[in-house]
């Protein structure tokens, strides 16, 4: 029984390794199309059908492309940034629950790799351990952009991890639990027991700090390219690049699936479509509303960024979590 469980394990772990790391690629490909069509542009067309193919031929130039070492880098920790970049955004995945339960050829099988009854607060803590890729590779570099990305990176993931957390408290006072499967369970009465509902602040404030923590636009300040080259990743070429696209990309999935269980009914059959499904309709146009924001919003500076998060959205956040005290109170 226990040899069944580490092999279903690590066949998971190997889906979820392989499935992402393939999503992240061609999400760049979506993006750049969608970018495309919103900005009257053509986008890739030129590789394989409809441009399909430049995703290949990306992953061909980023494996063939010569990887260097700055000379005056420090090159143990200039190495192991992009693992910690890749690694916590994966590892974060592991307590998530994808899908419902399924039966295949008469076994039951759970879509999630380690089901514990702190979810939330496991991929939020591994998540938030991400910082110190893009830091340390920052740091490490020998480059003053270089070091100019990492500083914004403490500085913004860790201002809006605070957003990010108390955003959830509330719904997760009114759930009563933090596994992600419970919080899933408490929305199975139909799309009016949603918590986006009865927590519209908290949904709101989450889905801001997803774009800060994501580093998407309009708070892509780690690596604002027409400020600070490429920011923590300027030395950066090859996979090892490669490996803080992945994270990336990969952090964006964690988000959408985020939102759609904590607030957006998660898994539940919504209406006639069932809940596999659901979920990924919902996480599908989730990822589009991060492109379409990238498509139509402007950068922000990154004086603003701080503003609005602790003097703005900190302070809603608090308030939210006093309110929803008082009414579960009374």
């Amino acid at each position: 029984m226990e040899s069944s469980f580490i092999i279903e394990t690590l066949i998971k772990c190997l889906i979820v390794l392989a499935v992402f790391s393939a999503l992240a690629g061609f999400t760049t490909y979506i993006e750049r199309k969608v970018l495309a069509f919103m900005q009257r542009r053509l986008g890739p067309m030129n590789v394989g059908p409809f441009g399909l193919l430049q995703v290949v031929a990306d992953g061909i130039k980023l494996f063939t492309k010569e990887d260097f070492i700055p000379a005056n880098a420090n090159k143990p920790i200039f190495m192991i940034a992009p693992i910690i970049t890749a690694a916590t955004a994966f590892i974060a995945m592991s307590a998530i629950p994808f899908f419902p339960e399924f039966e295949l050829f008469g076994y039951i099988v759970r879509p999630i790799i380690a089901d514990i009854n702190v979810g939330i607060l496991f991929v939020m803590g591994v998540a938030s351990v991400g910082l110190y890729g893009p830091l340390l590779a920052g740091m490490s570099s020998a480059n003053k952009w270089g070091l100019l990305g990492g500083a914004r990176t403490a500085i913004q993931l860790l201002s809006y991890e605070v957003v990010s957390g108390l955003a959830l408290l509330a719904p997760i006072m009114m759930v009563g639990s933090l596994s992600l499967i419970d919080i899933n369970e408490y929305q199975s009465g139909g799309i009016l027991s949603w918590l986006m509902f009865s927590q519209p602040l908290a949904f709101i404030l989450f889905v801001i700090a997803g774009f800060a923590e994501t580093n998407r636009t309009p708070f892509d300040l780690l690596e604002h390219e027409a400020e600070l080259v490429a920011g923590y990743a300027t030395e950066y070429s090859g996979m090892r690049w490669g490996m803080f696209f992945i994270g990336e990309y990969a952090n964006l999935f964690t988000i959408c699936f985020l939102i759609a269980l904590m607030f957006l009914g998660g898994f539940n059959d919504m209406a006639f479509i069932p809940g596999g499904i659901a979920i990924v309709l919902k996480v599908m146009f989730l990822i589009f509303f991060f492109l379409w924001t990238r498509a139509s919003w402007p950068h922000i500076r990154p004086d603003q960024l701080m503003w609005l998060c602790w003097k703005i959205l900190m302070p809603l956040a608090v308030i939210n979590i006093l309110i929803t005290g008082f009414v579960m109170m009374f």
